[in-house]
C-alpha cells in the first residue's frame, strides 16, 4: 500500500478531476523469502557436517546444497547475539551488553532491550512489504516485562514482527513451555503424554503462518525468524530419539573428541595441521570416573544427542514444507547458533539444572567462565542410577558436563560465556541456490553475527531507512558476506571485531586474536592476555603473547578504541540487574480470572519465609481444586482443596512433602492459607483456616532453585503433584489470593 508521501496521483476538488494512485507493494513480486534458523548453545563441532557423530541429516543437506562457514563468530551469550543478528550492530551499542533477564542496569549499554535507534531486520523488511514471523525464543526484553501486564514495547510484535509464537525468557521447559502467542500468554495445546514437545509446536506454527500468508497474499514474501529452545537446557526430547543413542558415548569424552577432530580434518572443515588442545581445566579424565558416574554422564549426552536430532527433524519438516509449496529455492536460508556449548552443567552435569549453591568445582580450584562457580554435583551417583530413565523426560531438567560441552566445541577451547573460540565460533550455513554455484563449499573468511542483517539486505537489494518511527538510526556496522558466495578464496572484508562478555574480552584484527578471561573480582588492568595467529592457529593452541609483545600491546590498545566506539563501558563482571524495588514489591495480590503469571513476575518463594492468604467460598466437601500453584513437579508448591481438606504439597527435586488439614473446611466464605517459616535449609509449614492452625509439617531440605510461573484457581501448566490431575480447576469461588514474601 502506498504511503501518503509517495502518492503519485492527483487530488482535485472532486473525485471527477482527481487521479487515484494504486501503487504496487514496496517489495516486488518474486522477491526472495528469508528464513533465519537460530540454534541455542550449539558448538562448532555439534553438527554432522561439522564433524559430529550426532545425526543431523537435514542441516547437513542445507550445507551440501549451500555453504558452510568455519570462521563465523557470535557473542558468547544468548541475548547479545540475538540483538546483533537482528540489527546488524554490535550488542553494546544497541543496549544489550549481556542477557536481558536482569533488566535495565542504568547505563546505555545495559538497558536490557534493543534501542529504538537500532531497527530490527523485521522492522526494516516490514517497510519493504514483507510479512514477518517470529517463532521460538525471544529473550530481548527485560525479564520483568514478560507477564500479560507488559509493558509490551519490546515484545516481538512491537519490534517489527507481524506474528509471534514462542517464549519470551531465555529458556523454557520443552514439555511444559511458558508460551506467548502474539501479545498474550497461552497454555501448551497438549500434554507430554499426548505427544507434545515445544519444538514440534513451533514448527507447526511456522508452517501455519506461512500457509496463512500464501493462502491470501501469495505474492508477498516473508521473513521467518525460527529460534529454537534447543539446545539450551533443559535437554528434553521424545524418548525414541534418546534411545537411539544408547551406548553411543560409552567410550567417553576423550575418545569422542579425538574422533570428531579426525572427522573434521577429513571433511576439511578445519585446516590441516590444526591442533587439538588438551582438556579444559576441570574436565575429568574419562578413566577417573566410576562406572556409575559414567552411566549418568553418558545418559546426559544421549539425551543431548537425541534432542539435537529431534530438532534437526523439525527443521527438516519446515524445509520440506518450503520445498513442497515451491518456495525453497526462492528462500534465503541462514542457520547458525547464538554461542558455543554451555558450561552450566559443571564437571559432572546435573539432573536438574540450577539447583544448589554456586561454587567452584574445578580440578585446580579456579572458577570457569569468569563466574563465581558452577553448581556442585547434586547427585549421589549410586542413588541416581534408579533415575536414569527419567533423564530427558518431563521430570528432569538436565544439563551436560564440561567434558561433553568441550566435545561439542571441538577443536576449540572453553565454552559459552567465554570470548575464546569455544564461546564465540559456531556453525553457520547459508542456503540460497540462485546466488551459490559452489554448492557444498566451505568458506574461511572471518565474519561475525552483525554481518547477517547486511547480508540479507544486500541479497534483497534493500537500503535501510535513516529513520524508523521517528527515531534516527545508528549506522549498521556489520559487513555483508554476499561477496563470499562467488569467491571462496578472497580475503575477508571484515576490518576488525571486538568481543566482550562480563569482563571476558577479545579483539580480532588481520587474522590475529587477542583474548583474556576475567574472573569475578580480578583487576582488569592486571589480567593476562593471550595472542593467537588464527590464520595459522585455528584452535587457539599457541599463545604468542611473549613472542609478539608489541603486536599484543597494539591490539589491546585497539580493543579500548573499539570499546569506546561501541559503548562497551562500563565493564561489568556479572549479568546486569535493575535497581532494587521497595518492600512492597514482595507483596502479591491476585484476583482471578487471570493468566498464568510469568516466571520473572511470580513470587520469589525461594528467598526465605512467606505466607499465603486466600479469600474463598466453600460449598461443601464436593468443593475441590487448586487455589494456588507455582513451579512444576520437580520444584514447586501447590495449595488445594481435596475431600473437604486443605492440602499443601512442596516438591524439591521431585521429592514431595505433603500436609493435609486435620479438620474439614467450613462451608461458606472463609479465609484459608498457610505460613512457610524458613530456618536455614529447613522450613516449617502451618495450614490456617479462619486464623486457626489446622495442620503442620516440617520440610527438612528446601530448594534454592526458583519456583517459576504461578497460577491461581488451577494448575494447567505442569501438575505439581500426582495427588490430582491437571488442571484441577477450583470448583468453589476464589475472591483473591495474597502472598507476602519476607
Amino acid at each position: 500500500m502506498a504511503s501518503p508521501d509517495r502518492f503519485q496521483g492527483k487530488i482535485g476538488t472532486t473525485y471527477k478531476d482527481s487521479e487515484p494512485d494504486w501503487s504496487s507493494p514496496a517489495s516486488p513480486v518474486g522477491a526472495p523469502n528469508v528464513l533465519v534458523i537460530l540454534l541455542d548453545d550449539t558448538g562448532f563441532g555439534n553438527l554432522g557436517c561439522y564433524g559430529s557423530t550426532i545425526n543431523t541429516p537435514n542441516m547437513d543437506a542445507l550445507a551440501e546444497n549451500g555453504l558452510r562457514y568455519n570462521n563465523f563468530h557470535v557473542t558468547p551469550l544468548c541475548s547479545p547475539s540475538r540483538a546483533s543478528l537482528l540489527t546488524g550492530r554490535n550488542h553494546h551499542a544497541v543496549g544489550v551488553a549481556t542477557i536481558t533477564g536482569g533488566g535495565d542496569a542504568g547505563f546505555p549499554n545495559q538497558r536490557g532491550r534493543i534501542s529504538p535507534h537500532a531497527a530490527t531486520l523485521a522492522e526494516m523488511l516490514s517497510e519493504e512489504g514483507y510479512a514477518t514471523f517470529a517463532l521460538g525464543k525471544w529473550h530481548l526484553n527485560p525479564g520483568q516485562h514478560n507477564s500479560a501486564a507488559g509493558p509490551h514495547d519490546e515484545w516481538p510484535l512491537q519490534r517489527g514482527f507481524d506474528r509471534f509464537y514462542g517464549f519470551l525468557p531465555g529458556a523454557t521447559d520443552q514439555f511444559y513451555p511458558e508460551l506467548t502467542y502474539d501479545n498474550h500468554p497461552v497454555p501448551p495445546p497438549r500434554t507430554p503424554e499426548e505427544g507434545y514437545h515445544v519444538t514440534e509446536d513451533l514448527t507447526d506454527h511456522a508452517i501455519e503462518f506461512i500457509n496463512d500468508l500464501k493462502a491470501v497474499r501469495p505474492e508477498t514474501p516473508f521473513f521467518t525468524y525460527f529460534s529454537t529452545g534447543a539446545m539450551h537446557n533443559p535437554h528434553q526430547a521424545p524418548k525414541a530419539y534418546i534411545e537411539k543413542y544408547r551406548g553411543c558415548f560409552d567410550e567417553g569424552w576423550d575418545v569422542m573428541r579425538e574422533r570428531d577432530y579426525e572427522q573434521q580434518l577429513a571433511l576439511g572443515i578445519i585446516p590441516p595441521g590444526t591442533q587439538l588442545p588438551p582438556r579444559n581445566p576441570g574436565v575429568q579424565p574419562w578413566e577417573t570416573l566410576s562406572q556409575n558416574e559414567r552411566n549418568f554422564v553418558c545418559r546426559l549426552q544421549e539425551t543431548w544427542a537425541g534432542f539435537l536430532e529431534h530438532t534437526d527433524a523439525q527443521i527438516g519438516r519446515l524445509i520440506e514444507h518450503l520445498h513442497t509449496i515451491g518456495e525453497l529455492d526462492n528462500t534465503v536460508v541462514i542457520l547458525t547458533a547464538d554461542n558455543g556449548t554451555s558450561q552450566g552443567g559443571g564437571p559432572y552435569g546435573v539432573m536438574n539444572a540450577g539447583v544448589g549453591p554456586a561454587r567452584s568445582a574445578t580440578n585446580d580450584g579456579r572458577t570457569v567462565g569468569g563466574k563465581n562457580g558452577r553448581p556442585a554435583p547434586e547427585e549421589d551417583f549410586d542413588a541416581i542410577q534408579e533415575k536414569l530413565d527419567d533423564i530427558g523426560g518431563p521430570h528432569s531438567y538436565t544439563d551436560i558436563p564440561w567434558g561433553w560441552a568441550q566435545v561439542g566445541n571441538t577443536p576449540l577451547r572453553w565454552y559459552k560465556q567465554d570470548t575464546h573460540a569455544g564461546g564465540v565460533r559456531v556453525p553457520m550455513i547459508i542456503h540460497y541456490p540462485p546466488a551459490i554455484e559452489d554448492a557444498g563449499g566451505i568458506r574461511g573468511q572471518f565474519h561475525y553475527v552483525t554481518d547477517i542483517t547486511p547480508t540479507i539486505l544486500e541479497i534483497l537489494g534493500v537500503q535501510p531507512s535513516p529513520q524508523y518511527r521517528g527515531y534516527d538510526q545508528m549506522p549498521i556496522t556489520g559487513t555483508s558476506l554476499a561477496y563470499t558466495f562467488a569467491d571462496g578464496d578472497c580475503p575477508t572484508r571484515k576490518p576488525v571485531q571486538y568481543f566482550e562478555m562480563m569482563g571476558n574480552r577479545g579483539l580480532w584484527l588481520d587474522g590475529w586474536m587477542a583474548v583474556t578471561r576475567h574472573e569475578l573480582d580480578d583487576d582488569y588492568s592486571t589480567e593476562e592476555w593471550e595472542l593467537h595467529h588464527l590464520d595459522e592457529d585455528f584452535s587457539e593452541s599457541n599463545n604468542l603473547a611473549d613472542a609478539e609483545p608489541d603486536r599484543l600491546k597494539k591490539m589491546i590498545e585497539r580493543w579500548w578504541v573499539e570499546a569506546g566506539r561501541n559503548d562497551v563501558l562500563p565493564l561489568r563482571s556479572s549479568v546486569a540487574t535493575s535497581r532494587g524495588g521497595n518492600p512492597d514489591d514482595m507483596r502479591y495480590h491476585f484476583v482471578p480470572p487471570m493468566a498464568r503469571v510469568a516466571s520473572k513476575q511470580s513470587p520469589t518463594l525461594e528467598r526465605g519465609s512467606w505466607s499465603l492468604t486466600a479469600d474463598v467460598e466453600i460449598a461443601g466437601e464436593e468443593t475441590e481444586g487448586v487455589i494456588y500453584a507455582q513451579g512444576k513437579s520437580l520444584d514447586g508448591v501447590t495449595l488445594f482443596v481435596q475431600g473437604g481438606e486443605l492440602c499443601f504439597v512442596y516438591t524439591v527435586l521431585g521429592q514431595e512433602t505433603v500436609c493435609r488439614s486435620a479438620t474439614k473446611l467450613l462451608k461458606g466464605r472463609i479465609t484459608v492459607g498457610m505460613t512457610f517459616e524458613r530456618d536455614g535449609d529447613a522450613a516449617a509449614v502451618t495450614l490456617v483456616a479462619q486464623d486457626e492452625a489446622i495442620g503442620s509439617v516440617k520440610i527438612p531440605d528446601v530448594t534454592r532453585r526458583a519456583m517459576r510461573g504461578a497460577e491461581v484457581g488451577r494448575n494447567r501448566h505442569a501438575s505439581i503433584t500426582d495427588l490430582y490431575s491437571a488442571p484441577y480447576v477450583f470448583t468453589g469461588t476464589i475472591h483473591c489470593v495474597d502472598i507476602q514474601v519476607e
